[in-house]
């Protein structure tokens, strides 16, 4: 046979090592991934196994306090970012960076921060303050009653 070179071995047979290693490297720069779920009783009285159903959220997600003036805040599990740009004024918008997909990550100075490549989005619209991002970041949908912020 003869000698083994680092492209065969890359290769392998079908190109299994190559697909093996740029699997291994398509997460760079993303989060890990959150696989855990709250596991919340059925009330069975019968012995019966516990739901695999995730626990519901209390009814609101946040109270206007939480959320600074000329700030905001981020909340990872639902992926959403809730800003006040002005006293009384409240936005929100997806968590996720419009570039790549990571969860932003900061907000600072006016602007809604991702930490995986730089960008940067308005608290006010969500519109692209600093790239590579092109797209804005999508408006959500929610309620102000009283104090209680909820998703729409």
């Amino acid at each position: 046979m003869g000698d083994t070179t680092r492209r065969a071995v890359m290769l392998g047979t079908g190109g299994a090592g190559l697909a093996a290693l740029l699997t291994a490297c398509s997460g760079y720069g993303q989060p890990a991934a959150d696989t855990s779920a709250e596991v919340e009783p059925t009330g069975d009285a019968g012995g019966g196994a516990e739901s695999k159903a995730p626990k519901k959220k209390a009814a609101g997600l946040a109270k206007t306090g939480d959320i600074p003036e000329g700030g905001g805040k981020i909340f990872k599990d639902e992926k959403v970012v809730i800003t006040q740009p002005k006293a009384g004024e409240f936005k929100a918008f997806s968590a996720t960076c419009t570039h790549q997909g990571c969860t932003v990550g900061s907000i600072s100075n006016g602007t809604i921060n991702c930490p995986c490549h730089g960008s940067t989005f308005n608290i006010a619209d969500g519109s692209v303050a600093s790239g590579p991002a092109q797209k804005p970041l999508p408006e959500m949908g929610i309620n102000v009653d009283g104090d209680s912020i909820t998703l729409s």
